[in-house]
């Protein structure tokens, strides 16, 4: 039986060929048919290029139905597709050529120029350039081309995709994604969010990660659903086209935004049935100010590049603020603290053993066996807890764990609690430099008004009330917005950098 994942989404679509797969605002709609007929061109075209089986490519391209069209072609001929985020710089694009060696480099027509020097550097024998629009010069090139419906026979443990971690020390890794992964991950997450060919997704996600990617494309090729496709999140466009949707899966920071929005209202989201958030901690302050706005509890959900979604918040029942729900169908997870295995409500790390686990990290054998147990769990790095229901709730990053004076602390424990002060639109506790107790936690802010803070010792005297003396900030900086990466989550070791020795100073 051929375990390809496009073999999988074409044997459900197939019956609903004529059902709209993406509808782009100002473009043309595509069918299910269309797109199948789309990824048939593209495979003739790397197939013209002798591209076959295991061999490997790079789309560093902006959001597109073409580009779409060229993973789906990957897929079918088992070509291992890797994509980039279009912000990188040319020295990462550089590591990740070298790194990859790939067949083919697709970016978009803006950078074709400037990455040329990097494919004559690493002998890349083919490269193109790939734009977002319906006259593209290369799409065209495609679209005359015959249609070669090749679907090239896989196992579940055939890579489909290699995706770079954004590791937070050294370069990054490339986690090597099997169509078993894949294939396990859609079917849990649409099985979990009752997803039907009824449904209209709007996709306003870029799709360089698992989240826009994997997580929200396939659960709706599973289901032969409706997608809303937008170039990026834009209020005024999520206002026009929510009142159209069912599902939207979004980044916390999309929520916040229609939370301040004045023209978001509930003529526009009254057949909306979920709304979903990932890639970053929803707060609660967040998630209570959403519900208390439109009536709807936002579903957060937890995963990672290597493993994909691993928990999510009921569909039916309640969902908590502050948590990530339960572990999804076939999908294990336990908390371990020195390869000790904890009891229910024990914090420590967050260990995962499943179908959706990747199969290793791409030339990296070493690293791939310090990630795993005996017993075959990948070990995440992520501190959290597990209830006594089972529910999972996070505390951060190992990596973000602060030891100050032989005590541990963890940053989320007080980012919740900061979040919920009035003035405070949201916070970073990072570990900074201290002569006395190694490090110490201060607290980065960004105030809900530009010119106006709150004073240092009337939130200490908050904090008291709930956190022990060792864990309350030592300092707090107020600066205008988080730095955070494309999906939205803050990154703490650009904050560590700029005020580690804040202190000593």
């Amino acid at each position: 039986m051929n375990k390809n994942l496009y073999q999988i989404f074409f044997d459900r679509f197939c019956t609903l060929e004529n059902n709209i797969c993406f509808d782009v605002p100002g473009q043309k709609n595509w069918s299910y048919k269309d797109v199948d007929v789309l990824s048939s061109l593209f495979v003739s075209y790397l197939d013209s290029i002798g591209l076959k089986k295991g061999d490997r490519i790079i789309s560093q391209t902006e959001k597109s139905v073409a580009s779409i069209g060229l993973y789906l072609a990957c897929l079918r001929m088992g070509v291992i597709f890797t994509p980039l985020n279009t912000s990188y710089t040319l020295s990462e694009v550089e590591y990740f050529i070298g790194n990859i060696e790939p067949k083919l480099f697709v970016c978009s027509p803006d950078n074709y120029q400037a990455t040329s020097p990097i494919f004559e550097k690493y002998s890349v024998p083919n490269h193109r350039a790939l734009g977002s629009s319906d006259d593209d010069p290369f799409l065209k090139e495609i679209l005359e081309l015959k249609e070669n419906n090749i679907i090239e026979n896989c196992s579940d443990d055939d890579t489909a995709a290699i995706l770079f971690t954004s590791g937070t020390t050294g370069k990054s890794k490339g986690a090597m994604i099997t169509h078993g992964n894949l294939s396990s991950n859609a079917f849990a997450l649409k099985e979990s969010w009752d997803f039907t060919e009824n449904d209209t997704l709007l996709h306003a996600l870029p799709t360089f990660h698992v989240h826009g990617l994997f997580v929200a494309l396939h659960t709706a090729f599973l289901s032969a659903s409706k997608i809303i496709f937008l170039e990026k999140f834009d209020i005024a466009e999520i206002n026009k086209n929510l009142k159209n949707s069912t599902v939207m899966m979004g980044v916390p920071t999309f929520y916040s935004r229609l939370i301040g929005e004045k023209d978001f209202n509930k003529d526009l989201y009254k057949r909306m049935r979920l709304f979903i958030s990932g890639s970053a901690p929803l707060t609660e302050k967040t998630f209570n100010e959403f519900k208390n706005k439109t009536g709807h509890s936002i579903l957060e959900r937890y995963g990672m590049t290597e493993t994909g979604m691993i928990t999510s918040n009921p569909l039916i029942g309640d969902r908590l603020e502050g948590t990530v729900g339960f572990p999804l169908p076939d999908i294990k997870i336990r908390i371990s603290n020195n390869n000790k295995i904890l009891s229910p409500n024990e914090k420590g790390i967050v260990e995962v053993k499943g179908p959706n686990v990747f199969k290793g990290y791409w030339r990296m054998e070493e690293k791939t066996k310090e990630e795993f147990t005996n017993d075959g769990f990948f070990i995440t790095g992520d501190i959290g807890q597990i209830d006594n229901k089972g529910r999972l709730t996070l505390s951060g990053r190992s990596g973000d764990m602060i030891i100050s004076g032989g005590f541990n602390v963890y940053p989320k424990e007080i980012e919740i609690i900061l979040n919920t002060i009035d003035g405070i639109k949201e916070s970073a506790v990072i570990g900074v430099k201290h002569e006395d107790f190694g490090e110490c936690p201060i607290a980065i802010l960004v105030s809900d008004n530009s010119d106006n803070t709150i004073e240092s010792d009337f939130i200490n005297s908050l904090l008291k009330e709930s956190l022990a003396k060792y864990k309350i900030p030592k300092s707090y900086v107020w600066i205008n917005s988080l730095p955070t990466n494309a999906m939205g989550k803050v990154q703490k070791k650009d904050l560590r950098f700029k005020y580690e020795k804040i202190l000593l100073n």
